[in-house]
């Protein structure tokens, strides 16, 4: 099996974070948890039957349902504190998946990949497109959360609050070394217990997928990052979740090459355009085109027929 493997052994184990993580998160309870986190030991630790960990994804969770599928309402600040929830609280494992026009059209094709989406604790609206389906069916999703910003801000909290690990599971050799790089400069506070660079092909074989949840197992990391590209990751994330003993599980592909550099992100000009697929196409048309150019115009159709079922409905 062709993988690079890294663990930290010297690094301090999840049991040691979780303190520090509760007192800074969780002043006053769950419905406090926004904005920026407290410096540590500004408020007494809350044990964690008071604050509603029992189960993140109650009713409570900030979630709207389209197509079928939960999709997070709650904004940046509120999926990122329901992620911390789920870190704080430890396994079982909580999934973070993303939610795009182009991931739900081939859910429509792939039950594997749409059982994925549909059990997945939160489901971030990172499309632009999603929030037009939003406003055309009257959901309160107004407000979209990218993988990139998502990584971002989960990583600046926890940084904050007494730092976490983390194993980096995709992409190449090269790429991991750049994140683990770039993570240590920035975020010291942040432990990069394990990276793995899988073979890349459509499957794994059972003693290569075994190899690589026996190397998370061991790492033993507060959030594992999947970067396998979608509808891979998601697939592989739901088949394993059982056996990876991870807090939180986050399945972001893009970010990878975002964070390492390999890739530049659209600018916040095309970002605040509602655009940021545009550069991105330009750049990879033989990658993208089907994404953009096959998936949009199928799901601007499916919001049209969502909406005049709607209204059939409430002529009647």
């Amino acid at each position: 099996m062709n993988t690079s493997f890294t663990i930290d052994s010297g690094s301090d184990l999840p049991e040691a974070v979780l303190p520090s993580l509760r007192q800074s998160l969780f002043p006053a309870g769950p419905d406090t948890i926004s904005g920026d986190v407290p410096p540590a030991g500004d408020f007494p630790s809350v044990p964690l039957d008071l604050v509603g960990l029992a189960d993140p994804r109650g009713e409570d969770g900030g979630e709207s349902l389209l197509f079928g599928y939960r999709i997070s309402h709650g904004g940046l600040q509120g999926d990122l504190a329901r992620a911390c929830r789920f870190i704080a609280s430890g396994p079982p494992t909580r999934v973070m998946a993303c939610a795009n026009p182009h991931s739900l059209i081939v859910a429509r094709g792939d039950a594997a990949f749409s059982r994925a989406l549909r059990d997945a604790d939160l489901l971030i609206p990172d499309g632009s497109g999603i929030l037009l389906a939003a406003r055309v069916l009257d959901l309160p999703i107004t407000d979209r959360v990218a993988g990139f910003e998502f990584f971002q801000g989960l990583t600046g909290r926890l940084a904050a609050a007494g730092g976490a690990r983390y194993f980096f599971l995709g992409s190449s050799v090269q790429v991991l070394d750049l994140i683990t790089e770039r993570l240590r400069r920035e975020h010291p506070g942040i432990t990069v217990c394990g990276t793995l660079s899988p073979p890349f092909k459509s499957e794994f074989s059972r003693a290569e997928n075994d190899e690589m949840i026996a190397s998370i197992q061991k790492a033993r990391p507060d959030v594992l990052w999947v970067g396998m590209t979608a509808p891979k990751q998601e697939k592989w994330v739901q088949q394993n979740r059982g056996r990876l003993e991870v807090p939180l599980v986050a399945a972001v592909g893009a970010v990878f090459d975002f964070y390492a550099g390999t890739k530049q992100r659209p600018s916040v000009f095309w970002r605040r355009l509602g655009l940021e697929w545009l550069p991105r196409l330009l750049r990879e048309p033989r990658r993208l085109w089907e994404r953009n150019l096959r998936s949009t115009p199928l799901f601007l159709l499916w919001i049209l027929r969502e909406k005049a079922k709607v209204l059939r409905a409430a002529a009647r």
